[in-house]
C-alpha cells in the first residue's frame, strides 16, 4: 500500500488528519532511494500517520489544501535534486527535460521549490503548522551560502523559506525525533542534525558552539568578504563529524542561524530495518494519466548497499549530505530485498544496479573512522588511499555471487561508477574484484569519473593521479579480449573547474585520445552548487587549502569553449 496522496485513501484509512504531511519537488517514487518515500515509510513505522502531497500546483490552494492540516508538521523538500540544478544547466538555461517528473517534461518543479512550497502553505493555512524543511536542497543551503544561479551569497535557506526547523543529512534520526518531540509536546531544539532560528539576544544557546562570522560581512564581494566567507566555510566544513562537531552559530540579519552538530548516522541494522520497510516499488496511481516517471526505469529495481562516501571530492555534496563514513548494509539485508524484488510483477530478471555513491565502497571501514568519525584535517583517498583505510573489495565480490544466484535473476549489473585507486590499494582482492564485475557485472559499458588528467586540476578537485586509472583500463581490456567480450568504459570529465586552463583541456584531449583511446563526450561544464569546496573556490577566486589566488572561469563562451577543447562540439 502506498502512502495516501488523496482524500479517498485518507477517507479509506479512517483516519481524520493524517500526523505529518510530505511536500515534494519530485512524483512519489514509493522506493528506498527517495528521500520523502524513506521518510514517509520510516516515519510510519514510528507509529506516525503520514501522507504526501507530490508536486502541488502552485497557482491554486486547491491541491495543497486537498488534506487538510496535518496534525503535527508540514515536511517540505525540493525533491532528490536541488531544484536549481534539476532546472538550470551550467549555462544558465531552463532543463526541458525532469526524469522525476511525471511524462518527463520539465513543467512541475519551480525552481527554489523549497521556497516556493512553504510559501504555498503559509499563504494557504493560517495559523500554519511548523514548516520542517530537508532534503538535498535544504541540506546544503542550511548555512550562508554562494548561489550560483542568482550570482550571489544567499541567506541560509531557513531563513528565505520562513521555515520553523531545517533538517540536514539524510534525516531518519532527527525527523523522527521531531515528530515524537512535537507530539508529546517537549522542545526538540537539542535534537542533532537541525538547525533553527533564535533572537540574537538568547540566553539558551548550545553551549561551546563555534560562531561564523554574519551574514552581512560574507556576502560582501570585497576582499575581507571573500576571506570571511572561506572562514565561515572551513569552520561548516571541520564541524561535520558527528563524532567532534561543535554547534554553528551565524547571525542572519536581526537573528541568529543555529545549527546543531550532525546527527550520528544509522547503524548497519538501522540502515537494513529502513530498506526492508514495504515500499510499492512504484509511482503512486495519482501520477497515472500524467506519464511515466523516467527516474523509475533506473530506480525500481536496484539496490543499496551503502551510504556516504570516503571521496570527499571537492566539486561534490556527498560528503555534506550523507556524510563522509561509509555505512554498510548487511548482505543477509540486501539478499532479502532482491527476493522480495524479484516477486514482483514486472521484474523481468535484471537487477539494474548494486552499489551506492560508489559501487567498490561496500563491506570495508576504518575503525578510527567509526569511533571518532576520521581524521581531523586528512582524507581518506586523497591524494593517496590511506594505508588506514584498507580497502577490501571481498564482501561485494561475496554479496553479488550470492545474488547471481538468486532464483529469478538473470543478470547483475553495476552502474553506480568504480574507483580505481581503492582496487589497486587492495592488494589481496582487487584483481579478482575487477575480473567479476567485467565478466558478469556490466551492462555493455562500465562508467568512471576520472574527472581530469591535468595534476593540479586534479589538486583542485581533491582526485587521485591517473595511475590507477590507467591500470584498470588494461585489466579491462584485457579481460575482454581474454573471454571475447564487446564492452565499453565511458568516462565523466569536468571542464572549467577552478584551476583550470584551457591548456589543461589540451592535455585531457590528449590523454583521451592517445592513453584512453577515445573522442570524449561526457563532457560537463563545472557547476557550482551549494556547500562545496570548489564553490569556494569559485566565488572567492581563492584556493582555501593554499590561500594563494586560484584561476576561475566565469563567462559562459569561456567556459563552453573548453568544453568543446575536448569535445570538438561546437554549441548550437
Amino acid at each position: 500500500m502506498f502512502l495516501p496522496c488523496t482524500p479517498d485513501e485518507i477517507e479509506r484509512l479512517g483516519w481524520d488528519a493524517p500526523d505529518v504531511i510530505l511536500v515534494s519537488g519530485d512524483a512519489y517514487i514509493d522506493s528506498p532511494f527517495s528521500g520523502v518515500a524513506v521518510i514517509g515509510r520510516v516515519l510510519t513505522a514510528a507509529g506516525f500517520r503520514v501522507a504526501i502531497i507530490p508536486q502541488p500546483a502552485l497557482d491554486t490552494h486547491d491541491d495543497i489544501r486537498r488534506l487538510g492540516q496535518p496534525r503535527l508538521f508540514w515536511g517540505v523538500s525540493g525533491g532528490c535534486v536541488d531544484s536549481m540544478v534539476a532546472n538550470r544547466t551550467a549555462n544558465g538555461k531552463k532543463r526541458m527535460q525532469d526524469d522525476f517528473t511525471p511524462g518527463g517534461i520539465n513543467n512541475a518543479r519551480p525552481d527554489r521549490a523549497v521556497i516556493a512550497y512553504c510559501n504555498l502553505i503559509r499563504s494557504a493555512f493560517k495559523p500554519c503548522k511548523p514548516l520542517v524543511i530537508g532534503g538535498i536542497e535544504a541540506s546544503l543551503r542550511r548555512i550562508a551560502h554562494y548561489d550560483y544561479w542568482s550570482d550571489s551569497v544567499r541567506r541560509p535557506l531557513l531563513f528565505d523559506a520562513k521555515a520553523d526547523i531545517l533538517v540536514y543529512g539524510m534525516a531518519e534520526h532527527t525527523v523522527t525525533g521531531i515528530a515524537r518531540a512535537l507530539r508529546d509536546g517537549r522542545d526538540w531544539r537539542a535534537l542533532r542534525g537541525l538547525c533553527y532560528a533564535a533572537p540574537a539576544d538568547s540566553t539558551t544557546l548550545p553551549d561551546g558552539a563555534v560562531t561564523l562570522p554574519d551574514y552581512k560581512t560574507v556576502a560582501a564581494r570585497t576582499t575581507p568578504g571573500f576571506q570571511a566567507f572561506l572562514e565561515m566555510f572551513r569552520a561548516f566544513a571541520a564541524n561535520q563529524s558527528p563524532y567532534t562537531a561543535r554547534a554553528l552559530l551565524q547571525r542572519v540579519d536581526t537573528r541568529l542561524l543555529v545549527h546543531n552538530p550532525p546527527a550520528h548516522p544509522l547503524t548497519a541494522a538501522e540502515l537494513d530495518a529502513a530498506h526492508e520497510l514495504p515500499y510499492m516499488l512504484d509511482t503512486h496511481p495519482v501520477h497515472a494519466r500524467q506519464g511515466k516517471v523516467r527516474a523509475l526505469e533506473t530506480i525500481r529495481f536496484s539496490l543499496t548497499t551503502h551510504r556516504g562516501c570516503y571521496g570527499e571530492c571537492n566539486f561534490c555534496s556527498i560528503s555534506m549530505h550523507q556524510g563522509r563514513a561509509v555505512v554498510s548494509r548487511s548482505e543477509a539485508s540486501i539478499l532479502t530485498e532482491a527476493k522480495r524484488m524479484t516477486r514482483h510483477p514486472k521484474f523481468t530478471g535484471i537487477v539494474h544496479d548494486v552499489g551506492g555513491p560508489t559501487a567498490n565502497m561496500y563491506g570495508f571501514a576504518c575503525r578510527r573512522m567509526t569511533k571518532t568519525g576520521g581524521c581531523a584535517g586528512r582524507r581518506c583517498l586523497f591524494p593517496a588511499c590511506c594505508p588506514s583505510l584498507k580497502p577490501d573489495h571481498s564482501a561485494q565480490i561475496d554479496l553479488l555471487t550470492k545474488l547471481r544466484h538468486l532464483p529469478g535473476v538473470r543478470k547483475i549489473f553495476v552502474a553506480s561508477g568504480i574507483r580505481p585507486d581503492l582496487i589497486a590499494a587492495d592488494t589481496k582482492h582487487g584483481e579478482k574484484y575487477v575480473e567479476t564485475i567485467v565478466t558478469r557485472h556490466v551492462s555493455g559499458q562500465i562508467k568512471l569519473a576520472p574527472e581530469h588528467c591535468a595534476p593540479r586540476v586534479l589538486e583542485a578537485m581533491g582526485k587521485p593521479g591517473t595511475a590507477s586509472l590507467i591500470k584498470f583500463k588494461k585489466a579491462f581490456d584485457d579481460l575482454n579480449r581474454i573471454h571475447g567480450l564487446k564492452q565499453f568504459m565511458t568516462y565523466y570529465f569536468i571542464a572549467a573547474h577552478p584551476g583550470c586552463t584551457d591548456d589543461d583541456m589540451l592535455k585531457l584531449k590528449s590523454f583521451a585520445q592517445n592513453t584512453l583511446r577515445l573522442k570524449p563526450e561526457q563532457v560537463q561544464i563545472f557547476t557550482p552548487t551549494p556547500s562545496t569546496w570548489s564553490t569556494a573556490m569559485y566565488y572567492t577566486g581563492i584556493d582555501p587549502f593554499t590561500g594563494k589566488p586560484i584561476r576561475v572561469t566565469r563567462g559562459l563562451r569561456e567556459k563552453q569553449a573548453q568544453k568543446e577543447i575536448v569535445t570538438g562540439i561546437p554549441k548550437r
